[in-house]
């Protein structure tokens, strides 16, 4: 898939966003790559269902792919969904729960939560919050796999899979399965989890978004 048109002017578009994905992975701590894993997977996705409107628009000013009506953002996040981190964000029961630490990273600053959510995360100048809410469903995912006795911190297919398949599909297990979305990119078939985990293994972005040695920081 990396063979494909679109990579080049992709990349260049995510490096674009370095600064806003930086600041996310350091507001809800994990790492960088992780989160630019979750948007290749998506972005890719994206492309292949709307390959001649990426063609003419997107491609050629290296812009990325921005969701605006049943998922949102340049990661495809569904209003449900942020409303689910949200929640786990402050209740302290939760096994989703990431610590006092995190608990105001989305807090909001008006009455109207559903119009501000909707803005945050389909501002095309500014995709922050998009960032930041995938980083909380990949410490939040973790957390809930690691409370119930098996460690994905180190697994990015995993990671990628559950981000991609939703909170509803994170079901702790033994021996998880890589999958997701099926995608079509240069004549083959992958599934999202295992787009983002040939990324986040591969030399693509390294120096902007190196491997890190711990993926996630806990309070």
């Amino acid at each position: 898939w990396m063979n494909e048109a679109a990579w080049p002017s992709l990349k260049a578009a995510i490096v674009k966003d370095r600064a806003a994905i930086e600041e996310a992975a350091r507001l809800t701590g994990v790492e960088p790559r992780l989160i630019v894993g979750c948007l290749v997977g998506e972005q890719i996705r994206l492309f292949n269902s709307k390959r001649e409107m990426y063609k003419k628009y997107l491609g050629p000013v290296k812009v990325l792919s921005v969701q605006s009506q049943f998922s949102f953002g340049v990661n495809g996040i569904k209003d449900f969904t942020a409303q689910k981190v949200e929640r786990n964000l402050k209740d302290t029961s939760s096994i989703f729960y990431m610590g006092k630490k995190y608990e105001h990273v989305l807090d909001f600053n008006t009455a109207d939560h559903a119009s501000e959510r909707y803005y945050r995360l389909t501002n095309y100048h500014n995709h922050l919050y998009s960032y930041i809410y995938t980083g909380c469903i990949l410490h939040q995912t973790m957390l809930q796999w690691k409370r119930s006795g098996y460690d994905i911190s180190k697994r990015p297919d995993i990671l990628f899979t559950l981000f991609n398949l939703g909170f509803e599909a994170s079901k702790p297990s033994a021996n998880p399965q890589c999958g997701g979305s099926r995608i079509e990119a240069n004549g083959r078939t992958y599934t999202f989890g295992r787009i983002g985990n040939d990324f986040y293994f591969s030399g693509e972005l390294a120096k902007e978004f190196p491997i890190q040695s711990e993926s996630f920081v806990n309070e």
